[in-house]
């Protein structure tokens, strides 16, 4: 019994060490209602922003030390190879999930990633939106998306979450994953279309990449030791599941045995 309360609690805990990142739903919807703040501090639904495009969302947050920068770098350098035109074929949209970030620095991100892509590019074909109402952690959910909050030790608020594109259809409907940090152009353009489309494609890339909480004392990335601790546990459990296994198994036939030996000399 004691054995099986501590295989409960490993796997509790390695549970809880994965559950950040994403949980994909493709095929469902987001709520188009969904308002949010702009650079601009004006409110409008989602389905205004999405101006009845095929959608590319991205959850950051703009003060993020880690994985966002290049995150939004590399979709400045995708945006200026990308063969679709921004605002007629598809719209992006950076969703903080910060509630205490405010429209000047969301606006400031947006015209640097603006700036970076090299070559005219629709104001409002690329948006940077604040949440409002909640609504970030509400799209956040509806799209599978997980992220959590962190205090460094310097008392530094970081955000631990998954680098990932989601394509979301005019209708709202959920259609692609593009997990990671660096995107093909062919990818991107291939799921806009069939995204346009209504249609479902298989996810991009397997592999997340974290955002880790910088804490510039120790000069460390928390989810790093997270993630190393969750791989060691899941594979400790797996080992110690199969030992149990074995063991229970090892212990039976030795039972059998004796049992058949004991009548065997109770026959003779």
């Amino acid at each position: 019994m004691k054995k099986i309360v501590m295989l409960v609690l490993l796997l509790l805990t390695v549970l809880q060490a994965e559950s950040l990142g994403v949980n994909e739903k493709l095929g469902e919807y987001v709520p188009l209602d969904l308002t949010f703040i702009d650079e601009d501090g004006k409110s409008k639904t989602l389905k205004e922003y999405m101006g009845g495009k095929p959608t590319i969302i991205s959850l950051n947050y703009y003060r993020c030390g880690g994985i966002c920068g290049p995150q939004l770098a590399d979709m400045s350098k995708l945006f200026s190879r990308l063969d679709l035109s921004e605002n007629t074929d598809y719209k992006v949209l950076t969703i903080s999930f910060a509630q205490d970030e405010t429209p000047p620095l969301a606006k400031a991100k947006r015209d640097m990633y603006h700036k970076a892509i090299g070559r005219p590019y629709v104001q409002d074909a690329w948006r940077f939106l604040l949440s409002e109402n909640n609504s970030s952690a509400i799209i956040a959910d509806k799209v599978g998306f997980t992220y959590k909050k962190t205090v460094t030790k310097a008392g530094v608020v970081d955000w631990i979450h998954a680098s990932t594109l989601i394509i979301i259809s005019p209708e709202g409907k959920i259609t692609r994953y593009l997990n990671g940090i660096e995107q093909l152009p062919f990818d991107v353009k291939m799921a806009v279309l069939e995204s346009a489309e209504g249609r479902v494609g298989p996810t991009i890339a397997k592999t997340l990449l974290y955002c880790f909480s910088y804490d510039p004392k120790g000069k460390t990335y928390i989810f790093a030791w997270e993630k190393v601790a969750a791989t060691v546990i899941l594979t400790i459990t797996i080992i110690f599941f199969i030992w149990l296994l074995k063991a229970g198994r090892r212990d039976q036939e030795e039972y059998e045995k004796e049992h058949q030996n004991k009548r065997r000399d109770i026959d003779e």
